[in-house]
């Protein structure tokens, strides 16, 4: 019989992904920092506050103590968000034997350090073995089962197949691919590009302008990508145009609604008070561009989204500016 597997934060993404394991009959425990939600989801067998709907299994468990949670478990699956992921990290450093492999699942970039999430994971706990689980993937869907296909990508080749191996059934499809710095890249720097998407929805404006948007910012997720060290490649597949098009798309996008209200003139602080949630996208937009500083590569998108959110421009002075920009050659840029 297989030893648990620890799933870290009780949000949506976290939720779905225990009922996920469960329906393999894994046997799950679900980490959170909130006893009393905890508590309620046991009695309930439902997330009501993030995941309403989806049907706990009984194989789930509930544990507000690190230690316990994690104690004798087969995998641990990071769901944290990425400004708390270091913190997390840091205090289960301690409690996790060397080689276990550790799967997260943000995306997103540090703010504080403009660290992808591997490399934090790295620092604070040297022992484990990093994969990152990434692609097209709302919750919302994957926790009713839905038909949906992810990335497992590590350094570690061995380790991206065991989490292959973990997850994929006949609800989850899961590919591996060596590029971690891509598809990691990809899952974070969408985010930015799904805000503009938002924004470019809330000012009113067609499907012409959000084609122009999502096929730019790939370009742009590309660009800085490469010039990191990721394959162009990674940024056509299910992390980088994959998860694009999910994310700037669908409703269930946080990133995307917060968008919106953007582009209907709430102010940025307001906007993602209002989604209730944590908007990845609003602390990797300035991670990203101080990146593309230091790369010198050119994003302009990414930087007219960080003179939105720091109220620097309106958006329309934002479309104004990336409108009237110089005369460029589109082979000019990174091809995927």
């Amino acid at each position: 019989m297989s030893r648990k597997i620890t799933v870290l934060g009780a949000g949506s993404w976290g939720t779905a992904l225990a009922a996920s394991l469960a329906h393999k009959g894994r046997t799950v425990v679900l980490w959170g920092r909130d006893k009393i939600q905890l508590e309620a989801m046991a009695e309930l067998r439902e997330n009501a506050k993030y995941l309403p709907g989806v049907i706990l299994g009984k194989s789930i468990s509930f544990d507000d103590d690190p230690e316990s949670a994690v104690d004798g478990a087969e995998m641990i699956v990071s769901s944290v968000t990425s400004q708390s992921f270091r913190e997390v990290m840091r205090m289960l450093a301690p409690m996790i034997p060397k080689g276990t492999i550790l799967v997260n699942t943000a995306k997103g970039l540090e703010q504080s350090t403009h660290m992808r999430l591997s490399q934090v994971a790295a620092a604070e706990v040297p022992e484990a073995v990093v994969v990152v689980l990434s692609g097209p993937s709302h919750a919302e869907e994957v926790g009713k089962g839905m038909p949906t296909t992810l990335v497992s990508a590590s350094e570690d080749h061995l380790a991206a197949q065991r989490v292959q191996d973990m997850f994929m059934s006949d609800r989850l499809r899961i590919y591996t691919n060596p590029d971690l710095i891509g598809v990691e890249l990809g899952g974070a720097l969408k985010n930015i590009i799904a805000l503009g998407a938002g924004i470019s929805d809330g000012m009113g404006f067609g499907d012409n302008a959000k084609a122009a948007m999502m096929t730019r910012g790939i370009t742009e997720m590309a660009r800085l990508g490469t010039r990191m060290g990721a394959r162009a490649s990674t940024f056509s597949g299910l992390s980088g145009i994959g998860d694009l098009i999910v994310t700037c798309t669908s409703m269930h996008s946080r990133n995307r609604r917060c968008g919106i209200l953007i582009g209907e003139g709430v102010r940025p602080a307001e906007a993602v008070i209002r989604i209730g949630m944590v908007v990845e996208g609003v602390f990797t937009a300035e991670a990203a561009y101080a990146l593309a500083k230091e790369y010198g590569v050119e994003m302009p998108i990414t930087e007219q989204i960080v003179k939105i959110l720091k109220e620097e421009a309106n958006a329309k002075e934002a479309v104004m500016s990336l409108m009237t920009r110089g005369k460029k050659h589109e082979q000019e840029e990174v091809m995927i």
